[in-house]
């Protein structure tokens, strides 16, 4: 006989744990489905730690969930107990007209955001660990930061079993349907009931949605940790979090952290990326070509961070044809809610879209403002 809920969320990752938390909160019998453990380094929401900015360079659309974003985490850090974000400021450096520089100067203007506009000379003064390209602008955003990526998913989590959700792990979803009016969801080993579906599932989003054919595309993300031989890069040396755009521009863009142990700090590639087929036999390897752009990147911006890598991780994008999300219903069963295509920047919204996922699953509507990554625009 299967087991009756009042939303089942399928995938507890990132937005998954989000809209767990959110609903079992709001006093709902909340189910959450995943085929892997809790905080687990097989999708998108692993690595340690993540950028959360609010001169949204991508689209100023983003700037008022990102500003719901920074009081939701505030409001989870304070339930919890536990520092989940450190404000250590952002600075972005690029030409005067690339996408990061241009994009942070037009969110900040829009909607009145602090930022600092440096030159390139003065923005290696302030952080000599940086070696700024004289042709480039620099902007500061001093409410920046980093959230603890692994941290923020399993505090979700724990909080949404404190209000009543029930977990399961290691419970692969076979399949779900829909009458519009219930779901039933089948894993391998039983089934549930339920009035609403959240689906959350990351880079399993194309497949569990098979019947929408979202135009998705999974990429392989080698992310590493670097050896730095000065303390300049330390976060206790007002090191803040960086994103370079090197010329050409948007062709390659790596963003970083500062040191948290004084030894090692993070750097990625945001551009580029290997296209995956299958989620479930993507490489983890490393590989020459993974850390040569990475390491000439070093060597020209941050020439005290030795370029070979200490240790790696592999992470997904699962991008959309124009790199915004997708937060929308169903089309066919409006029971059912969907939010995929992250693309590599998503993370930072997972506490407000948390939200909006739980409204869309109880009421069938949000009063966030989530029109603009509605499925609609990508039909056809």
């Amino acid at each position: 006989m299967a087991e009756v809920f009042d939303v089942i969320v399928l995938g507890t990752g990132g937005f998954g744990s989000g809209a767990a938390y959110h609903l079992a909160r709001r006093g709902l019998r909340v189910l959450g489905l995943d085929r892997f453990g809790p905080a687990h380094d097989r999708g998108s929401s692993h690595g340690e730690t993540r950028i959360i900015r609010k001169a949204y360079f991508e689209h100023p659309d983003y700037v008022p969930l990102l500003l719901q974003a920074y009081d939701l985490w505030a409001d989870l850090e304070a339930e919890s107990q536990q520092q989940l974000f450190w404000k250590c400021g952002l600075m972005l450096a690029g030409l005067p007209d690339s996408e990061a520089i241009s994009g942070a100067r037009l969110s900040a203007s829009q909607h009145g955001l602090n930022i600092e506009n440096l030159t390139a000379s003065a923005a290696t003064n302030r952080w000599p660990g940086f070696q700024v390209p004289d042709a480039f602008d620099a902007v500061f955003e001093p409410d920046a930061g980093f959230l603890k990526v692994e941290d923020c998913v399993r505090t979700h989590l724990d909080r949404a079993t404190a209000h009543g959700a029930t977990l399961l792990f290691d419970e692969p979803v076979v399949s779900w349907s829909s009458t519009g009016r219930e779901v039933r969801v089948r894993t391998t080993t039983r089934e549930f009931v339920a009035a609403s579906l959240v689906i959350t599932a990351g880079s399993w989003a194309a497949s569990v949605l098979a019947d929408l054919k979202l135009p998705l595309q999974i990429l392989r993300k080698p992310v590493f940790w670097f050896e730095t031989t000065s303390p300049a890069y330390n976060l206790g040396a007002s090191m803040p979090t960086f994103y370079f755009e090197m010329p050409p521009t948007g062709a390659w863009t790596f963003y970083g952290f500062p040191s948290l142990d004084g030894r090692v700090l993070k750097v990625a590639q945001h551009s580029g990326g290997e296209i995956v087929a299958d989620p479930l036999l993507v490489d983890r390897e490393l590989h020459d070509a993974d850390v040569r752009p990475i390491a000439n990147f070093l060597r020209t911006c941050l020439p005290g961070v030795r370029p070979q890598p200490a240790r790696h991780s592999t992470c997904l994008y699962t991008v959309t044809p124009d790199r915004h999300f997708i937060v929308d219903r169903h089309p066919e069963f409006p029971n059912v809610v969907i939010g995929c295509g992250f693309s590599g920047h998503g993370f930072k919204f997972t506490s407000v879209l948390g939200s909006a996922f739980a409204d869309l699953a109880t009421s069938g509507h949000t009063d966030l403002p989530i029109h603009f990554l509605s499925l609609k625009r990508l039909s056809g």
